[in-house]
């Protein structure tokens, strides 16, 4: 699936995603500064989380909870120098829990991915508005 999308219709291009049945495990690619944390912020908005959700680039990861008690976990690997450090954290245990797993930067960790997985690739058009690509692998 492809579409673009400006920042006004971004919870509309969420729900998309969503209707395209993506596995649990979602992987978000592009450049510093597309949007891949405000494209999840809307994602989970969509799901039903009420709680405030930020970047977890200090923390690694964040957890939030749906209105119906779904988990989401949202990872921003940015920082990790190696796939030690993912695995010290329990990050393969999150990723096979059968939670909403959203990951920032996942080509840092490509050992620790399910066999199952979706992916989004992000790119910012010239009038501003973002260009999704979605895929199911």
């Amino acid at each position: 699936m492809e579409l673009s999308f400006s920042i006004d219709a971004i919870h509309q291009a969420a729900q998309s995603v969503l209707e395209a049945n993506p596995h649990k495990v979602i992987l978000f690619n592009g450049e510093m500064g597309v949007g891949k944390t405000t494209f999840i912020k809307a994602l989970c908005d969509v799901l039903g989380v009420t709680e405030a959700t930020s970047s977890p680039t200090f923390s690694l990861v964040n957890e939030y909870e749906t209105a119906s008690g779904e988990l989401i976990y949202h990872f921003d690997v940015y920082r990790l120098k190696n796939e030690g450090e993912a695995y010290d954290m329990g990050m393969d245990e999150y990723l096979h829990s059968q939670a909403w797993s959203f990951i920032e930067w996942a080509e840092k960790i490509p050992s620790l991915l399910p066999e199952h997985y979706s992916v989004i690739n992000l790119t910012k058009l010239s009038d501003g508005n973002r260009k999704l690509v979605f895929s199911n692998l």
